[in-house]
């Protein structure tokens, strides 16, 4: 019986950091990454994967690692880890893809400082076991890698006329190229952030509780003394 339980938290843990808790559409975190490295659709995917490897392997450490960590040393021992998963993830694209690693320049290694890594480990994994931070490190992962590349798509697409480097609108219509400069980034940005908000609110009517709700209800001039009970009445 516990079972279908543990999938459905599991479930809401992934799924809460695509839409509901994006941490850079919802949350606003890691922002100056986000306008830095999403000129082009191939560094905002590269910059997602490096992160979101981080984040998983992060969290794990520090949740395995919560219940030896002195509370004291916590934050320094926290920038340790990530700092390790971040030389590994920057040795190998070094290795791999040099032109991704000049791209993304010196926003890669500043992934240890990255907010939203650190927040969850803080946060989530050292009171949570292995398996729920592993999978909320994989969620926030893929929602920031969403954010990203669809600011990368965006901008690369009207500031460059391209996709992936592919031709797209060439043919039809001339490249703005503000959308690759900063200005057009904190557009692309804005308003991501407002759909993302319209998107995540709640649909559903406020519920009803009457005047003891309400934060006036002790100045309300409907609520009146009912001198039959002792007690105070609605009209």
């Amino acid at each position: 019986m516990e079972k279908p339980e543990v999938k459905k938290n599991l479930r809401k843990e992934f799924t809460k950091g695509i839409i509901k808790e994006n941490p850079v559409l919802r949350l606003l975190l890691g922002c100056c990454a986000v306008l830095a490295v999403t000129t082009s659709a191939s560094n905002a995917i590269g910059m997602g994967a490096a992160t979101t490897f981080v984040l998983v392997c992060s969290n794990a450490a520090v949740s395995l690692l919560r219940n030896i960590i002195p509370d004291k040393v916590r934050i320094p021992a926290y920038i340790t880890i990530i700092a390790s998963f971040v030389t590994i993830v920057q040795l190998f694209i070094k290795a791999f893809s040099p032109d991704l690693d000049k791209a993304l320049g010196v926003f890669l290694p500043l992934i240890v400082v990255n907010c939203i890594i650190l927040g969850r480990a803080e946060m989530y994994a050292s009171k949570n076991r292995v398996l729920p931070s592993i999978v909320d490190g994989l969620g926030m992962g893929v929602g920031f890698t969403a954010a990203l590349l669809l600011m990368g798509i965006i901008r690369e697409l009207l500031g460059a006329g391209t996709v992936f480097d592919i031709p797209i609108l060439s043919n039809f219509m001339e490249p703005i190229i503000i959308f690759l400069l900063p200005p057009g980034g904190f557009f692309v940005f804005g308003m991501l952030v407002a759909i993302a908000g319209r998107l995540s609110a709640e649909k559903r009517a406020p519920e009803t509780m009457g005047c003891a709700g309400c934060p006036m209800a002790t100045n309300c001039s409907k609520i009146l003394k009912d001198n039959t009970d002792g007690k105070d009445g609605v009209l």
